[in-house]
């Protein structure tokens, strides 16, 4: 755990742990709970001290992309760009220190529809957040688990020599199994509770749609577009959340 919370934020694990990197991927769920939970904690204590809610989603996905380093959205526009560049180039393009316009576009539109989503949501991004963090970081696993790394050479091809199958995917189902029934306790009435659930199951689905239809256009998968994967679910997820849930 200590190794996925070094690789995956730039805050410091505690001195008396040693990092181990080895099967790190299985606890990026649990990364993104914590982080979604940051950032709802924030939102919580702004909003208590009567900050509007303009400034309460924009300080969310600043605190995300702090906390992360800014890796996922650096992957989404890399991402971008191979796509954009077409089949031929694609490699060439994503390991392009500059990024094109595609790239930009591609940030563009994922943050100006999250900041929407966060709006919609109002009081409810509270626990739409945390879910969309938890979702965005299943979708690497599906990756991982069903395409090859595309740089033989890349650092990342690491989560794939230490893949253990569906046993990787473990602990994010134990989070799912123990937040549903929590998420149905604290939820109003049956018709919150169906909303809630067809938000989650919609979002379930996002998670391995996105990362599939990513890793059939690239012909495989790479740290970038693990990322890419990652921001769309998070954007998409948020979206169906602010759809699906009534304002409070």
């Amino acid at each position: 755990m200590a190794g996925a919370w070094t690789f995956y934020t730039v805050l410091p694990s505690p001195s008396c742990l040693k990092p181990s990197f080895q099967r790190i991927a299985r606890f990026a769920p649990l990364i993104g709970v914590i982080i979604g939970t940051l950032q709802a904690l924030a939102w919580l204590i702004m909003d208590g001290i009567g900050w509007p809610k303009e400034s309460l989603a924009l300080i969310s996905i600043a605190i995300s992309s702090w906390i992360t380093g800014g890796l996922h959205f650096d992957g989404l526009m890399d991402t971008a760009d191979g796509v954009a560049a077409g089949s031929e180039r694609c490699l060439e393009a994503m390991r392009d220190s500059r990024v094109g316009a595609s790239g930009v576009q591609a940030l563009i539109i994922c943050l100006s529809l999250q900041f929407a989503a966060l709006l919609k949501l109002g009081p409810n991004a509270v626990l739409a957040i945390p879910i969309a963090c938890f979702l965005g970081r299943c979708s690497p696993l599906w990756a991982i688990g069903h395409f090859p790394y595309l740089h033989k050479e890349g650092s990342e091809d690491f989560h794939r020599l230490n893949w253990k199958g569906w046993k990787e995917f473990q602990p994010a189902l134990l989070i799912i199994l123990l937040a549903i029934p929590f998420l149905l306790l604290i939820s109003p009435d049956n018709q919150s509770n169906l909303r809630l659930m067809l938000a989650i199951g919609a979002g379930i689905a996002i998670s391995f749609t996105i990362p599939q239809l990513i890793g059939s256009r690239l012909g495989g998968h790479s740290g970038d577009s693990y990322g890419a994967s990652l921001v769309v679910v998070e954007t998409l997820t948020l979206l169906i959340f602010a759809l699906l849930l009534k304002a409070r």
